[in-house]
């Protein structure tokens, strides 16, 4: 069971864009995950909590390939932050880190796509940042179930707590 302060916590969604949810994903659909992370959204919206979308442009190019925006049930709402990101994860050169610390942010709940990019390289640096980390099992998903199954047995239990959507919900109210 987990705790959280919706003051200090803030739900990070990674790279629920168009052009990455339509891909072949495992162990669940880019649907599923975006269905999952849209209702954890709404709960920690309406307590108060912060949520954090995160895309991903490819740098040095004049337009970004078709699909770049974030599907519509993942678009940002008034209140939530937008990062932008143009290397896997959500920290480098992006004020990720700042943006939190000025509202007192020390949790982090992270889900999204994928697992062993994305959302890893994130979780990696929050802990190094210091952040208490969360990661979300069936609100992340990746390229290959192997892989996502790996994070979650030997990756990402050392840099934090993993959590199910259930728990995350029960904890929000």
């Amino acid at each position: 069971m987990i705790t959280l302060d919706p003051r200090t916590s803030a739900l990070v969604l990674v790279d629920l864009m168009e052009r990455i949810v339509g891909q072949e994903l495992a162990p669940y659909s880019g649907g599923v995950v975006v269905a999952r992370c849209a209702a954890m959204a709404s709960a920690m919206r309406k307590v108060g909590g912060l949520v954090v979308n995160v895309r991903v442009e490819r740098p040095n190019v004049t337009a970004q390939p078709p699909g770049s925006g974030f599907v519509a049930d993942a678009r940002p709402q008034e209140g939530d932050l937008e990062i932008v990101k143009r290397t896997w994860g959500a920290f480098h050169n992006t004020g990720l880190d700042e943006e939190l610390r000025g509202r007192g942010i020390t949790t982090l709940v992270i889900a999204g796509i994928a697992t062993n990019f994305g959302v890893e390289q994130t979780a990696r640096f929050a802990d190094e940042f210091g952040y208490e980390v969360i990661v979300l099992e069936c609100g992340t998903t990746g390229l290959d179930a192997k892989a996502h199954e790996f994070a979650f047995e030997y990756v990402f239990p050392r840099l934090g707590t993993v959590a199910t959507s259930a728990e995350l919900l029960a904890a929000l109210g």
